[in-house]
Formats: C-alpha cells, sequence, structure tokens
C-alpha cells in the first residue's frame, strides 16, 4: 500500500488545535443545539480566540467537520492493512466492523457524541450539509484504497461503486441508529447496522 508521508509539526499542531475547535463545538450542540451556540462560546470552550477559530472554520456549523472526519479516517486506515488475497466483501466488513466496535469508553464515548450530533443535524441544514460533505470526501479518499485492494484489472465504475457502498454503509448505520436508543454494541449497534448495510448494498455479498 502507498504511505502517506508524515506530516510536519506546525502541520500536527494545526491539526490537533482543528480537533480541539471541533470537539468543542460538538459537545456545545450536543448540550444546547446549534442555534443557541455561538463561534464566540465554541472558541472559549476550546480555548483559542475567535481569530483563531475563523482561521480555521468559515461558521460555526464547520467547525465540527474534522471531528466527524476521524472515523472515516480510521476506517480507511484499517481498509489499507488489510489481507490483499482477501476478497474485497470481506476485506470491508472487516474494516468496518473493527472502526465502528467500542474496545473502551472512550469509543463509546466518541459513538455517542457522533449521535448527537446527527440529532442536532436534523434540525439544522448547514450541520447536515458538514455531515454530507464529510462522507463525500471520505467515499473520494477511499477509492484509491479499493482500486488497490481489487486489483489492476478493477474497472473504474466498480471502484466507484464499492467505495460509494462502503461509505453509505456506514452514513446510513450511524443515522438510522441516532434516531434509537440502542447501544453502543449489540444488536442494532452503529457496527451491526453497518455490516448490515453494507450486505443490503452489495447484493448479500458484504
Amino acid at each position: 500500500m502507498n504511505r502517506t508521508p508524515p506530516l510536519s509539526l506546525t502541520e500536527r499542531r494545526r491539526l490537533a488545535t482543528q480537533l480541539e475547535i471541533a470537539r468543542a463545538a460538538a459537545e456545545l450542540f450536543t448540550a444546547h443545539g446549534t442555534d443557541a451556540t455561538t463561534a464566540e462560546a465554541i472558541a472559549v470552550r476550546a480555548g483559542v480566540s475567535l481569530r483563531t477559530f475563523y482561521r480555521y472554520f468559515r461558521t460555526k456549523q464547520d467547525a465540527v467537520g474534522p471531528l466527524l472526519a476521524v472515523g472515516g479516517d480510521r476506517w480507511r486506515a484499517l481498509l489499507a492493512e488489510a489481507d490483499p488475497d482477501a476478497p474485497l466483501p470481506d476485506a470491508l466488513r472487516g474494516a468496518i466492523s473493527e472502526a465502528l466496535a467500542v474496545p473502551d469508553e472512550a469509543a463509546a464515548d466518541g459513538l455517542r457524541q457522533t449521535r448527537g450530533l446527527l440529532r442536532a443535524a436534523a434540525g439544522d441544514p448547514a450541520l447536515r450539509a458538514v455531515w454530507y460533505r464529510v462522507n463525500q470526501e471520505s467515499e473520494d479518499r477511499l477509492r484509491p484504497v479499493v482500486a488497490e485492494l481489487m486489483g489492476a484489472g478493477a474497472r473504474p465504475l466498480d471502484v466507484r461503486l464499492a467505495a460509494a457502498a462502503a461509505t453509505d454503509a456506514i452514513r446510513i448505520a450511524l443515522e438510522t441508529w441516532a434516531e434509537t436508543d440502542a447501544d453502543v454494541t449489540g444488536p442494532d449497534s452503529p457496527a451491526d447496522l453497518a455490516v448490515r448495510c453494507l450486505r443490503g448494498l452489495t447484493g448479500g455479498a458484504g
């Protein structure tokens, strides 16, 4: 697999600041809703100036983008490490299951925070647009990973379909789960729903 060059210290600090702001925004959106949350409040919670906030984000809703993208980054990395000889549906299912697993309380809290954001997005078109944008960007970044697993003879259309199915499986699973009070593990959890969605979107092959 192709390796991404290591990030510079400046880039790591920039990403860390963005993620800190994103976590602050998510906490406030979940607790108070987007209407009652200002960019100023997010900046205060994150411990940065308002100027720094706007250096990274155009709107308060944009601020949660990095946090929503973390899951996609993790699962693409897991898929990139999959056995190249494994059938693609098996590789996709394994990476999705592991990415949505809950090995500790931090992972559980992360999923619950995503649930809060998706519930807030139901009443906020701008926040919903951020969620869909993050998913589209994740799908775009997934294509080369899928293409490498499928091999040199893979047709571009098949690669796009596989990447779209995998991305939509996770998106639909999280959105469905967020509408319920199901636990983070077990039946109807994100991992359980995502595998079922993948199976449905790939005609039962997943």
